[in-house]
């Protein structure tokens, strides 16, 4: 066991599919590595297990209920470890917003999991690494897909179905996206009922607009790989309006989505649950991108972030 033991992940964001894919259809999430979570764990001569993180200082068996993923995960790593004696501190450092449809959970389970095998000097599989994250995502999200676990812990964007593994895209396309938070908590069980309503009382086009999303997505694969964000751009305005058409958007979302079509933006759309969280936008340089992002903060978006979208390279 070493002094200290250090996990990395970060934040995603789906690209496409959310929704469509719980009926089927593909989805495309995309890593964002530039907003990261660490999770350090430093041994201690007394003390037991304290936790550091903005939500929660203090105890692990003191841990509130929202995070009674994370205790159940961190008890089972202790006792794969038989460390149940040994006695550190967990430090929780995170750029991501709870809630807000970024992986938040998934990311903070995959940091844990890879501190817990630096400080043992365990060897992790990728394999080992998704199996472990998913006692927290379990606990957390009931019947999880696996979707966020795989993206905040890859580097290439992720092709995925529901039941399968996901398979990482080459991504070649020179663009921006710029991430804006409506600073209203996504009611992603609300949008998921709306969604099943929508199917029960206008059946034949709620499905027409879940098969379109399937298409949009595998366009937006070939847009990816071949670098065409202007064509990007427009499928994302086309899957928006699916997913307004779905009941599954809202009007603080709706504002900064036109208002960044209304600035530059080559297309933008909600992502995630909806009914809140974040929407973002495709601008086609790192200056539009910015020029952007002061106008949706303006416009009432909370946070914002920028990242930058390029070549990628899968690793584990």
């Amino acid at each position: 066991m070493k002094e200290q033991g250090i996990g990395h992940s970060h934040a995603k964001i789906i690209l496409m599919g959310e929704h469509s894919v719980v009926y089927g259809e593909p989805a495309i999430a995309l890593p964002l590595p530039d907003i990261t979570l660490t999770v350090t764990i430093d041994r201690a001569d007394k003390g037991g297990h304290q936790i550091k993180s903005r939500y929660f200082t203090g105890p692990l068996n003191k841990l509130p209920e929202k995070m009674a993923g994370v205790q159940r995960l961190i008890s089972s790593l202790m006792h794969r470890f038989n460390g149940e004696s040994d006695q550190w501190v967990m430090t929780i450092e995170s750029q991501l917003p709870a809630e807000r449809g970024m992986g938040s959970s998934a990311a903070t389970a995959i940091a844990i999991v890879r501190a817990f095998f630096d400080l043992y000097e365990e060897q992790l599989s990728r394999e080992l690494l998704l199996q472990l994250a998913d006692i927290e995502e379990k606990v957390t999200h009931r019947s999880p897909s696996g979707l966020d676990a795989a993206t905040v812990s890859s580097t290439s964007p992720l092709y995925f179905i529901k039941g399968k593994e996901g398979v990482a895209l080459k991504m070649n396309l020179h663009a921006t996206m710029v991430i804006a938070d409506t600073g209203i908590k996504g009611a992603t069980k609300e949008a998921i009922d709306a969604v099943k309503n929508e199917l029960k009382t206008n059946h034949d086009s709620a499905q027409t607009h879940i098969n379109h999303l399937g298409k949009l997505v595998n366009l937006t694969r070939d847009y990816l790989k071949n670098d065409e964000s202007m064509s990007l751009g427009i499928a994302l305005n086309s899957a928006q309006n699916d997913l307004k058409a779905l009941k599954v958007s809202e009007p603080h979302l709706e504002n900064l989505i036109v208002t960044a079509n209304r600035n530059g933006a080559l297309g933008a759309k909600l992502t995630g649950g909806g009914r809140g969280g974040c929407m973002f936008a495709l601008t086609k340089t790192a200056l539009g991108a910015r020029k952007l992002a002061g106008i949706l903060k303006d416009s009432g978006a909370q946070q914002v972030w920028l990242q930058p979208l390029g070549d990628t390279e899968e690793s584990n």
